[in-house]
């Protein structure tokens, strides 16, 4: 099947999702902070936010083709544009928490949410088989691009404050005015899907919530969605907002400083995919996932630790351009140790294992800022980073995927 127009409108969809996230995960530290909220109060915001993601997320890995795969590409960007519409107007802390969580606000400037899901599992049928490897690359870096893009708007309300003399404060709620409008279109983008997007059944056949999973395939997404969740987790110490945060309390630096500073990181991961799968072609999957890891959380030790905000932006960017490089890597590793009839439930669980560390994380890392030191997540999540790169490849260095097998 090649559906053009389909995959066209997803591709539009996750590239305009990418814009949104990026802003968000630039902005809503410093908007928080803005409106006199706390470290603690903020990593509260953020993990409600990421709770909510991974509610959807385990909707539609279960639920998503009975419910409709269209209609919850539509549902769940209106529930953001809520979400974001709500911030500009609410101030109370259990109240910006629950808009948070229903509203699914990421503040990890990292679009991993129950969209993506559903995209990655329709994606496929809209090309030839020859073509979707190039599909998904396209996916990948036009989602990198607006991360990019994204992070570099969140330097908007300093433009809007010294160019048309608003508040700073104004200048926020206009930034989250377009993040609500970016979402806004794609939900329009997500309508105009064809019927071809979802899951035909025959009549005699019921429909399973739960699909059949081989012993073998349980057996190593449960032990490698085990591995993934320690990373997860210090990922989640490691959220944009939270960085933005410390860069901000740290080094005194500007929204803008730190907006160009995340537009450029994520140029770099977008750059590090391309390196990832010629790498991966000679040292294999997993070789590639943990030996460029390990270098890229020592990098992230120095940044906490170096006393300059420039020699910090330089140590970050050379994380930035090995951190991601595990992403296409993990990614097919997954989907080529599993059947292909078990892709889409192994990949929705590890999604759903990667999300709810993000989610658990942040509640303590806002503490840690505050009450420990505001270096003590970053120093943490690269520790813990560190480990699960040992753990992973002690646990499957030996179970190669099939292009890696001697002919």
């Amino acid at each position: 099947m090649n559906n053009t127009a389909d995959r066209r409108l997803l591709l539009a969809c996750a590239l305009l999702r990418a814009l949104a996230t990026g802003l968000m995960g630039v902005l809503l530290g410093l908007y928080l902070a803005r409106r006199g909220f706390g470290a603690g109060d903020i990593g509260l915001v953020i993990g409600s936010g990421l709770s909510g993601a991974v509610s959807s997320a385990l909707f539609v890995t279960f639920l998503g083709d009975r419910f409709g795969r269209r209609r919850a590409l539509v549902l769940l960007p209106l529930l953001a544009c809520g979400g974001g519409l709500a911030l500009i107007f609410t101030n109370h802390l259990l109240a910006v928490c629950a808009v948070s969580f229903l509203g699914m606000v990421n503040g990890m400037g990292r679009d991993r949410g129950a969209q993506l899901i559903l995209e990655q599992a329709i994606l496929p049928a809209t090309t030839r088989n020859d073509r979707r490897t190039r599909t998904f690359a396209w996916y990948n870096m036009l989602q990198d691009i607006g991360h990019a893009v994204g992070g570099l708007t969140a330097a908007l309300p300093v433009v809007l404050s010294q160019g048309f003399a608003v508040s700073a404060l104004a200048g926020y709620q206009a930034t989250l005015g377009l993040y609500v409008i970016l979402l806004a279109v794609t939900v329009v983008l997500a309508l105009r899907l064809s019927p071809a997007v979802e899951i035909i059944r025959a009549e005699s056949a019921p429909a399973k919530p739960f699909p059949d999973i081989s012993r073998s395939s349980r057996r190593i997404i449960w032990q490698i969605s085990g591995l993934f969740a320690i990373d997860a987790i210090a990922g989640g110490f490691l959220g944009t907002a939270l960085l933005s945060y410390f860069f901000f309390q740290r080094f005194g630096a500007g929204e803008a400083a730190i907006a160009t500073l995340f537009f450029a990181a994520r140029s770099a991961n977008a750059v590090s995919h391309f390196g990832a799968a010629w790498l991966a072609g000679r040292i294999g999957l997993i070789h590639t996932m943990v030996f460029t890891h390990i270098p890229s959380s020592l990098a992230l030790v120095a940044v906490a630790l170096v006393p300059e905000f420039w020699m910090a932006a330089v140590l970050f960017l050379v994380r930035e351009l090995l951190v991601e490089m595990d992403v296409p890597t993990r990614q097919s590793y997954v989907m080529a140790v599993v059947r292909p009839e078990e892709r889409t439930w192994a990949s929705g669980v590890t999604s759903l294992v990667r999300l709810g560390g993000w989610a658990v994380a942040p509640f303590a890392a806002g503490f840690m800022m505050q009450g420990v030191a505001l270096a003590t997540p970053l120093i943490l999540g690269a520790g813990m980073k560190i480990g699960y790169d040992l753990l992973l490849w002690r646990s499957f260095r030996s179970l190669r995927p099939p292009e890696e097998h001697p002919r």
